[in-house]
């Protein structure tokens, strides 16, 4: 899997704090300035953190500030997520076909629409090696920073299996184990 960078631009404050955490981040970070961004060839995976309004297509957008570390966290970990499945197209699971740009499960002629959030639920279980806890997939997918009394991984896996289950008559798509959830396609 391609390293991914948070480029921070012109952000020397929020270099030293994630600096401080990087122990518990799922990405690398790069300090760069203004004559590094012009000679510094960023990958598709990079994002930019900027308080400068840049026009690239990589730059994360906060919306308010001051943004709370924790939530900071959160919208670059799923920022990261979309623009890998941005640059995902088809890819095969098994007898199943799943193009992430259009949202699209297919096996024999038959197709399955899917949201945003299934898609992000499958490519996350396609990509670990072993299953996936219920926490691993609030705190990845969800964006949840603390273990929350939520059923709302389950509902969706649920949901998901059941959408699978109609259009392919397939049970075994995602299983269950008792350490989490992981895909299993025939």
């Amino acid at each position: 899997m391609e390293k991914q960078y948070l480029i921070i631009h012109n952000f020397p404050a929020l270099y030293d704090i994630l600096k401080e955490v990087k122990f518990i981040l799922n990405f690398s970070i790069k300090k760069i300035d203004n004559k590094d961004l012009i000679m510094h060839n960023l990958n598709n995976q990079d994002l930019v953190i900027s308080l400068d309004q840049l026009k690239i297509s990589n730059q994360i957008k906060i919306e308010e500030m001051p943004v709370q570390i924790g939530k900071l966290i959160d919208i670059i970990n799923l920022s990261f997520l979309k623009k890998k499945i941005e640059f995902q197209k088809d890819i095969k699971i098994g007898k199943y076909n799943i193009n992430f740009n259009s949202r699209k499960l297919n096996r024999n002629n038959k197709t399955l629409n899917l949201t945003e959030k299934e898609t992000t639920i499958i490519n996350f279980l396609f990509n670990s090696k072993k299953s996936v806890s219920v926490h691993d997939l609030q705190t990845k997918v969800w964006g949840y920073k603390a273990q929350t009394e939520t059923h709302t991984v389950e509902t969706h896996v649920y949901r998901l299996r059941k959408k699978i289950e109609n259009v392919f008559k397939e049970k075994n798509f995602i299983i269950s184990d008792k350490n989490g959830y992981k895909i299993k396609a025939n």
